[in-house]
């Protein structure tokens, strides 16, 4: 129960969402919109007897009489299906205030008598009209699940068979053949088909080319030099679809491809360790893969920027779940088929274990749910950001994007294998698979062209720079920082 000076405290923070000031009520109608939108969302509270800025009006006995009747008819009578409110009277100088309480509905969508869906709107309330916004609300209710809904125009055709007998059998211990069903039933046997047409998980799981169909189901990565997304040039991008599986290991190489590998207590000539462990990005790119919001229609992102990486997820947190709830590992699987069948497919378990596991093996995250947005981003800090380089020009590269701010004589354990594989002159493919890079132009801008400005390795043929018999080598002053960096 509320007193008057928890509910002061209350009233000077203002209307947001969830707590909602009127100074009184006589249409049954807009008291009925206002109970829905505050059951529609996270539930809430109406404070009746409150002006809209906050202050006190007060209600006489007999107003809360008959603001109690009209409470009781509007959510009994004046909403479908019925809530159940409850209310209790604070005693304040200025008079009674009635504090109803609203929790969040269990069965959205919650519609007024005309049939219009009240959703909050900061602190305000709006009809919701768009197509997508009611799917969300019959989601959330459990009255739709989106993975589970069939694929327009897919057929037995667009399934993979070999890749789904694969799975059968190592999941369920006998072959297709042994089952003696045809594919297609088995696959309405676990959820993943209805009537003959494959549904969204099934597709995303054993689909031949599931973007046919599902054209959002992928991954837009992206590699920036700087950590701005704005900035105009980038290093590495790619569109990543296919199946979930075939994404996550493919997001997984672009992300090790981009990061730095740090040496250790490894060997000189090894590549060395990822700066940030890859099970901080197994958890997380698992749980953007399989916790998305399909309804939502965006592609999953990935960015590497120079200080951290980003995964963002469309969609943001199902029901009312927090990053910290999150963190501390309550779950709420919004696909449950799919993330049923894909914890025996990627490296997924389930069981509200995942984000704690990123977080242990690299605290450095922040979990950020953006509700006004609709999505939901994981930042991973890097242990050591690569400043963005100062425009410069060299006389043998041309314009060549950036001085970096590495003293000469220090080297990375990537630059330090580069110069080693650079000690008799060779090409520039020797030098970027030395480094373990697969991005040419992300080669040459991080690793070759700094090297060059630093003086530490050399062109064999300086006055053409792009000459098909181009090699580099090792300079007098890369081999005095080489003999360093082995000691």
């Amino acid at each position: 129960m509320m007193d008057e000076s928890a509910l002061q405290a209350v009233l000077e923070r203002g209307e947001d969402s969830r707590h909602q000031f009127k100074a009184d009520f006589t249409n049954v109608n807009a008291l009925a919109s206002e109970l829905a939108s505050l059951a529609n969302g996270a539930g809430g509270r109406l404070f009746i007897g409150v002006t809209d800025d906050g202050h006190i009006a007060g209600l006489s006995r007999q107003d809360v009489g008959r603001l109690n009747q009209l409470i009781s008819n509007a959510a009994s009578q004046h909403v479908r299906p019925p809530l159940n409110p409850t209310s209790h009277n604070v005693q304040t100088e200025a008079g009674l205030v009635i504090v109803v309480e609203v929790p969040e509905g269990i069965n959205k969508p919650y519609v007024d008598l005309q049939g219009r869906i009240w959703v909050k709107n900061g602190a305000d309330k709006r009809h919701v009209t768009a197509r997508e916004e009611m799917q969300r609300l019959f989601q959330q209710s459990g009255l739709l699940q989106a993975d589970q809904v069939p694929v327009r125009d897919a057929s037995t055709d667009d399934i993979d068979e070999r890749a789904f007998a694969r799975y059968f059998e190592r999941r369920y211990g006998q072959s297709i053949e042994q089952a003696g069903l045809p594919p297609m039933q088995l696959l309405e046997n676990i959820d993943l088909a209805r009537d003959g047409v494959p549904n969204l998980a099934g597709m995303l799981l054993f689909g031949k080319q599931p973007q046919r169909r599902l054209q959002v189901c992928e991954i837009t990565a992206v590699a920036f030099p700087g950590t701005v997304l704005y900035d105009k040039q980038y290093l590495d991008s790619e569109n990543i679809d296919g199946p979930l599986e075939e994404q996550y290991r493919r997001a997984m190489a672009f992300i090790k491809r981009n990061l730095h590998h740090v040496q250790g207590d490894r060997g000189f000539n090894t590549l060395g360790q990822l700066e940030i462990p890859e099970d901080a990005f197994e958890e997380l790119l698992v749980n953007a893969l399989i916790h998305r919001d399909f309804l939502v229609s965006a592609t999953i992102r990935l960015f590497v920027f120079a200080d951290r990486v980003e995964i963002i997820s469309p969609g943001h947190l199902p029901d009312a779940l927090t990053p910290e709830q999150i963190r501390a590992g309550r779950s709420n699987r919004r696909n449950k088929v799919l993330a049923g069948h894909a914890a025996h497919i990627l490296p997924y378990r389930g069981m509200g274990t995942g984000i704690p596991r990123a977080l242990h093996a690299w605290p450095k995250i922040d979990l950020i749910d953006e509700r006004d947005s609709n999505q939901f981003r994981a930042v991973v800090w890097r242990s050591q950001a690569v400043q963005k380089p100062e425009d410069t020009t060299d006389p043998a590269m041309g314009q060549v994007p950036g001085k970096y701010r590495t003293s000469t004589g220090q080297v990375t354990e990537q630059e330090a294998v580069v110069l080693q594989a650079a000690i008799s002159p060779v090409s520039r493919a020797v030098l970027q698979e030395a480094a373990g890079l697969s991005h040419r132009e992300h080669f040459a801008n991080t690793i070759l062209k700094p090297l060059l400005v630093r003086g530490l390795l050399e062109m064999t043929i300086p006055d053409k720079p792009r000459s098909s018999k181009q090699r580099y080598r090792l300079t007098d002053k890369g081999r005095q920082v080489l003999a360093t960096k082995r000691k």
